[in-house]
């Protein structure tokens, strides 16, 4: 497949800015990484409602949760380690526990940061986030999707984690793509397994689904954007028709995605599972794209994923 590639950074800014013109109300904060979150294109059009609160994690959290009390509608934002695993307290007890307006959307998440290294590689943070009571939690599938996606989270009510990468990924919707809190598209109709997958590995999915087809293997592919509140009426539609599933993430195997589709299914449809993530351990300092082959994020291991739970579903 040939891609354009997307910034889902500059799509946050895009959308952001255009929520700041329509209201006075959203006020942005970040933790003096306002050029690489790109918030900074909100702080030159309203620096008004704009607060760098310094490389003060916490206490960022803390003051969004003080201006969402007076009625602001909050972003705040910084890199996706240190948005969840350095906050995590403050978003359980003054965010989530009181169930307030403030949208966390971090950036630099995933082994794709890349040379950083595991320090800045956040690969549990959708696990900790989902896990909290009111959170939602939305991974874009690309730089439309995040667009849509800010656009629709600042007049949702309620505490908000949205999961950006660094680098550019590839356009798998459109500006006219419909994007709604809670639900899942079908990019992609097919008969023989169901691919569910969030963030740029719904590319990758697509990519898979057509060398599956070229096998002879019909794979229908959902983008799970959302995967708190899941989706599980989309999951049981499709697992119901191909009666088998492989979820992918750029996320830990563990607690992500793959858990959220495992924990609904275990109790309700009874379908040979894979689950396609990074192996519960740290990540490394390298280039993105060998690190997604190292730690099994590649087209070739979807569709290896896929034949074997198909093979699965025979037995």
């Amino acid at each position: 497949m040939k891609w354009m590639y997307t910034s889902q950074r500059k799509e946050y800014a895009n959308a952001l800015t255009e929520v700041g013109k329509e209201r006075t109300d959203v006020v942005v904060l970040d933790a003096d990484l306002s050029s690489s979150t790109r918030t900074a294109e909100f702080a030159k059009n309203f620096p008004e409602r704009f607060f760098n609160c310094g490389i003060a994690e916490q206490n960022m959290i803390g003051t969004a949760a003080g201006l969402a009390a007076a009625g602001k509608t909050v972003f705040a934002s910084t890199f996706a380690a240190f948005a969840t695993g350095r906050c995590w307290d403050q978003i359980r007890q003054a965010v989530a526990y009181s169930n307030l307006d403030v949208k966390i959307v971090a950036t630099h998440a995933g082994i794709t940061v890349g040379p950083d290294g595991a320090t800045h590689q956040a690969l549990e943070d959708i696990a900790i986030m989902r896990v909290l009571p009111n959170m939602t939690v939305i991974v874009p599938a690309d730089g439309a999707e995040t667009y849509k996606a800010i656009k629709a989270i600042a007049n949702y009510k309620g505490p908000c984690y949205v999961r950006l990468g660094r680098s550019d990924v590839p356009l798998v919707t459109s500006m006219e793509t419909p994007f709604e809190v809670g639900k899942a598209s079908l990019l992609k109709e097919g008969s023989d397994i169901t691919l569910a997958a969030c963030g740029q590995m719904v590319a990758i999915c697509l990519e898979a689904a057509e060398e599956l087809e070229s096998r002879g293997i019909s794979a229908e592919v959902l983008n799970v954007s959302t995967i708190k509140p899941l989706d599980k009426d989309a999951i049981a539609k499709s697992v119901e028709k191909t009666g088998c599933i492989v979820t992918a993430e750029e996320h830990s195997i563990e607690g992500g995605l793959g858990s959220a589709v495992c924990e609904f299914l275990c109790e309700t449809y009874s379908v040979p599972q894979q689950r396609i993530g990074t192996p519960a351990c740290f990540g490394e300092s390298g280039e993105s794209d060998a690190l997604m082959k190292k730690y099994g994020l590649t087209k070739e291991h979807v569709v290896e994923a896929s034949e074997k739970v198909i093979r699965r579903k025979k037995q």
